[in-house]
């Protein structure tokens, strides 16, 4: 006579429970697309573009490098080392500029984000 083989054994992980959370109020203007929901989420797009265009504005800065070279051609004339000024700005000076911009910019928008995540999660006081 065969063996039976051993019964099967269903290995799960331990029981989730749900959270005793209860939703935001605010929250729930903005998922049933309520007009305080729509000023909530404006408000968050209002400040995103602003901080668009203050980078903007800095990339401005940085493109119109050539533009002043070009009608400061005395500047073109400065040497360091034996090489043009604007080749020291445009080549190797423009880049830490542009870091620093990239890295206040995603710095000021997970701000604004967590911001308006605060606003939305916390509950109105009763």
């Amino acid at each position: 006579m065969s063996e039976r083989p051993p019964a099967r054994v269903r290995v799960t992980g331990p029981t989730r429970r749900p959270t005793s959370r209860v939703p935001a109020p605010r929250r729930d203007h903005i998922d049933a697309e309520t007009r305080l929901g729509e000023i909530y989420l404006s408000s968050l797009v209002r400040e995103q573009l602003r901080l668009a265009a203050l980078s903007l504005l800095a990339l401005g800065l940085v493109a119109a490098l050539p533009v002043l070279f070009w009608l400061a051609p005395g500047l073109g004339e400065v040497r360091w080392f034996g090489v043009p000024l604007p080749w020291w700005v445009l080549g190797f000076a423009v880049y830490p500029f542009l870091v620093l911009i990239g890295w206040s910019y995603v710095r000021a928008a997970e701000r604004n984000e967590d911001d308006f995540v605060d606003l939305v999660e916390t509950t109105e006081p009763r």
